[in-house]
């Protein structure tokens, strides 16, 4: 008999254990993900700092491409949240088809972008010649791929709007476990895995096939891993059991006032997202100017950092569904409790989580990176940012919470302002102006932070967005 699903909206059980619920899947497909892009950064970086700079180079470019879709999932999440909150299901499947419309008007054409200009991305973003090549080669292939990893941030968002992480969670683990092995057998050329357990005299050689393609082979790893997962996300919502689940037979017909209604909550998370990734170019850039070894480190620290990016993400998102649910039936108190218990239990978590990463700093980029230079510079910014932990998450969740509710613009005018006037703007001053180096720029970002979170809060002690989306009529005509 399948297990009842839990109801989001009911006042009468624990707060506490409604979170951890939907933040556990959330948070293991973070894990996931975060030792994927380990694995993935610790296989490149056994070829060198040049492909380990290949491979981060063009991030900030392609992020700016992504946030764009990212922020149409945020416009989704919140209607379908709000709906499945009413218990107005059929209002929910409009919303989710709408999502997919979505995708294709503008995510297709956006994941054409870094295909078309593979050549010059790179450049621009200040690649020296020793790795060029290689970073072309890179945005190549993976933008090849790229509408299915569009797809996976919007219907993911769909599922968790809805109250489902735990069907993303699943599609995660075998779509990564594969890309795990891609990457083993296309990075590494034909070689002999050996394996000693002394205690037990056991001594194996093991021959292993290999492809040998480097930065080309982790490509194709990424990009094959993306199709799966879009293409499992897809799938799932035309053939899971839910009150939403959507019809090949349904009506696909694009309704102006619906899709109006999604784009309109999602431009401001769309202008942030643009502003984010903007700034972050900006702040590459600066970094690019210190040389191979600052841009390895830098991609470095932040993988590392990373880490501490998955109960945050995990307890953000659930912020997002808990508050949009809670506010659909009509109950902002359980809204606000929702909100101020997920920061209660962030704050906690991101203490250890900070303490984790400055006592294990070292270990922690070493297992990323053997290079011997790049190493002691990434680890000093790692435990620089090991301080912002606690203080970050509240910017994140009560962020989370007030998309949920459909107020979208105040995230955007809080983060606008700290990307560019704190981080991007003190990161261009240090680097280029007064001769300093990556540490710099990273304490720039931490302050950007804790300005944020401070903003947050005091966006959400108004109480104000409780009514962001009230006068908008959420469900379908009747």
């Amino acid at each position: 008999m399948a297990r009842k699903k839990l109801d989001l909206t009911n006042e009468n059980q624990s707060s506490l254990k409604v979170i951890l619920w939907l933040a556990w899947p959330l948070f293991l497909e973070q894990v996931l993900s975060t030792l994927v892009s380990f694995a993935d950064t610790a296989m490149v970086g056994g070829l060198g700092k040049t492909a380990t700079a290949a491979v981060s180079i063009s991030n900030s470019f392609v992020f700016l491409i992504n946030g764009v879709v990212m922020a149409l999932g945020v416009g989704v999440t919140a209607y379908v949240a709000r709906t499945v909150g009413a218990k107005d299901y059929d209002a929910a499947k409009n919303y989710i088809r709408h999502g997919l419309i979505l995708l294709l008007l503008v995510g297709l054409p956006l994941a054409l972008v870094p295909l078309a200009l593979y050549r010059q991305i790179p450049q621009w973003m200040g690649a020296e010649a020793d790795f060029l090549p290689l970073a072309q080669e890179y945005l190549l292939i993976t933008s090849i791929f790229r509408i299915f990893s569009m797809a996976m941030m919007v219907l993911g968002s769909v599922f968790r709007g809805r109250g489902d992480t735990k069907t993303p969670l699943r599609i995660n683990i075998v779509v990564n476990i594969l890309n795990i092995i891609g990457n083993y057998l296309l990075i590494h050329d034909n070689h002999t895995l050996n394996i000693h357990i002394d205690a037990l005299n056991i001594h194996w050689a093991i021959p292993m096939i290999g492809a040998g393609l480097g930065v080309k082979g982790a490509a194709l790893s990424t990009g094959a891993s993306w199709l799966l997962g879009g293409a499992a996300l897809a799938v799932m919502l035309f053939v899971k059991k839910d009150p939403t689940r959507i019809s090949i037979r349904d009506s696909f017909r694009p309704e102006k006032a619906v899709l109006s209604r999604v784009v309109k909550l999602s431009i401001p998370a769309m202008l942030e997202r643009f502003c984010m990734s903007a700034s972050g170019i900006l702040v590459t850039k600066s970094i690019a100017s210190l040389g191979t070894v600052a841009v390895a480190a830098n991609s470095v620290y932040s993988t590392a950092e990373s880490l501490s990016f998955m109960p945050a993400f995990a307890f953000a998102t659930a912020a997002t569904t808990l508050v949009g649910q809670s506010l659909g039936a009509n109950k902002p108190g359980l809204a606000r409790k929702y909100a101020r218990h997920t920061c209660m239990i962030g704050i906690g978590i991101m203490l250890a989580a900070g303490v984790c990463l400055y006592a294990f700093a070292r270990q922690l980029v070493g297992i990323i990176t053997p290079d011997p230079e790049v190493i002691p510079l990434a680890q000093q910014c790692l435990q620089i940012v090991a301080f912002v932990q606690p203080i970050q998450v509240i910017a994140w969740i009560l962020a989370g919470a007030l998309r949920g509710a459909g107020d979208t613009r105040w995230p955007f005018y809080i983060t606008a302002g700290g990307n560019w006037l704190i981080r991007a703007l003190g990161a261009v001053l240090c680097i280029r102006v007064f001769g300093m180096g990556l540490p710099e720029a990273v304490i720039c970002m931490c302050m950007d932070q804790a300005v944020r979170a401070l903003c947050m809060f005091l966006r959400y002690r108004t109480g104000k967005w409780v009514s962001a989306i009230r006068n908008e009529k959420v469900s379908l005509d009747k």
